[in-house]
C-alpha cells in the first residue's frame, strides 16, 4: 500500500471538501486504487496553520475549519509560515487551495514554485498560476520530476480539460464555447424569469454564488482566466489574460432579455476560443445564442462547454462548475492520477 503525504494550504471550502471526501472514503479508495491519503500539513491565513509527520487527525480538522480556527487540533507543530512547511516536512505533494489572484497568481504561485523546485508533486485549483504562469511551472514539473494537477482551475470536479486534452486530442478541436462561469449563469437565469440585474445579483449573493464585490464574476475575469487555461491547455496557443476580449453583463437589460426571447433566443456569457486566419482568439461576451445551441438551456449555477472538432462534431460537457464536494473531487482526481495503481 503506497502512502501520499499531503501538505494542504488554503483550508476554506474547496480543502475542508478534499479532507470530507478523503474522511469519508478512505477504505473504498484505499481498496480500490491501492493508496492511503495522509494528511500531515495544513495552513490557512486565516484559521492558522500546523504539522505533524504522523499525519493530521481529520475529523478533527473539519471541526476546527468549521470555527474557522485550526489551534485546537493536536499536531507536533503549530504556526509555520507555508515557505517553512514546505521547506521542513516531511510530504510529497501540495495542495494547493488558497484565494485566487487573476493579476498577478500570487501567492499560490510562490508556494507551487518551491514545491515543484523541491521534487514535490502539486495539485491546485487555483486559477491564478495556472492561467499566468502555466509554462513555468510545467518547465519546472518537467525537470524536477514533480507532477503538476490543475484539472479544478476550470469546472471544478466535472473533467473539462481531461476531455479535452485527452479524449479529443485527436479528433482535431477547432472550437471551444463554454459558460464557465456559474454565478453570472444564475443571474441571467433569474433575469429571464423576470428578476432585474440587480435582484438577481443580490439573489446571488444571498445563496453564496457571488461575493460582496462580484466584478470578478459579472465583469467576466473569472471566465476569462478559465478560457486562457482552456486555450493554452487545450488548443497549445499562448495565450495571456489580456489577449481575452472580454464583456461582461453588467450593462444587460430586462429590454435585452425580452428581445432575445421574441427572437427564440437566450442570452449566456460565453467564453470562446477558435481559429480565425489560423490564429486562435479569444473571448468573453455575452451571447444571445439561439435556443437549439446545445449551450441554451443550461441554467442557473450550472456549467457547460461545447468542443466542436473535425471527427465528432461537437461534443458537449455539462457539470457542476463549483461547491465543495465537486471541487475537492476535482483535487481528488488529480491525486489518483499521480498515484493510483
Amino acid at each position: 500500500m503506497k502512502t501520499a503525504r499531503l501538505i494542504i494550504v488554503g483550508f476554506g471550502t474547496v480543502g475542508q471538501g478534499l479532507v470530507q471526501i478523503l474522511l469519508e472514503r478512505a477504505e473504498a479508495i484505499e481498496k480500490r486504487f491501492e493508496v492511503r491519503f495522509q494528511v500531515v500539513g495544513v495552513s490557512d491565513l486565516r484559521f492558522g496553520s500546523l504539522y505533524d509527520p504522523n499525519g493530521l487527525p481529520l475529523g478533527a480538522l473539519l471541526e476546527a475549519g468549521s470555527q474557522g480556527n485550526l489551534s485546537s487540533v493536536h499536531a507536533a507543530q503549530h504556526g509555520w509560515e507555508v515557505e517553512k512547511m514546505l521547506a521542513q516536512a516531511e510530504a510529497d505533494t501540495l495542495i494547493e487551495a488558497s484565494y485566487t489572484n487573476l493579476e498577478t497568481g500570487e501567492p499560490a504561485v510562490t508556494y507551487i514554485r518551491q514545491a515543484l523546485l523541491a521534487g514535490k508533486n502539486v495539485v491546485t485549483t487555483n486559477k491564478g498560476p495556472i492561467a499566468l504562469h502555466f509554462p513555468e511551472l510545467q518547465a519546472l514539473s518537467a525537470e524536477k520530476g514533480g507532477r503538476l494537477g490543475f484539472e479544478g482551475t476550470v469546472m471544478s470536479g466535472t473533467p473539462t480539460l481531461a476531455l479535452g486534452r485527452n479524449l479529443l486530442a485527436a479528433a482535431g478541436i477547432q472550437r471551444i464555447q463554454g459558460i464557465l462561469n456559474g454565478t453570472t449563469n444564475f443571474i441571467l437565469t433569474r433575469m429571464e424569469s423576470g428578476s432585474s440585474y440587480a435582484e438577481a445579483l443580490a439573489e446571488a449573493q444571498a445563496l453564496g454564488y457571488a461575493e460582496a464585490d462580484p466584478s470578478g464574476d459579472v465583469e467576466g475575469f473569472d471566465a476569462a482566466g478559465k478560457v486562457v487555461i482552456l486555450g493554452n491547455i487545450v488548443m497549445g496557443a499562448r495565450l495571456a489574460m489580456a489577449d481575452v476580449d472580454r464583456q461582461g453583463i453588467t450593462h444587460l437589460t430586462q429590454d435585452d432579455i425580452a428581445s432575445a426571447q421574441r427572437e427564440g433566443k437566450r442570452w449566456k456569457l460565453i467564453g470562446t476560443l477558435e481559429y480565425i486566419d489560423g490564429e486562435i482568439k479569444a473571448s468573453v461576451r455575452p451571447t444571445a445564442l439561439p435556443l437549439e445551441h446545445p449551450l441554451a438551456n443550461v441554467k442557473d449555477a450550472i456549467n457547460a462547454v461545447t468542443y466542436t472538432t473535425d471527427l465528432l462534431g461537437e461534443v458537449t460537457l455539462i457539470g457542476a462548475g463549483a461547491g465543495r464536494t465537486q471541487t475537492g473531487y476535482a483535487l481528488l482526481n488529480d491525486l489518483l492520477a499521480i498515484y493510483a495503481k
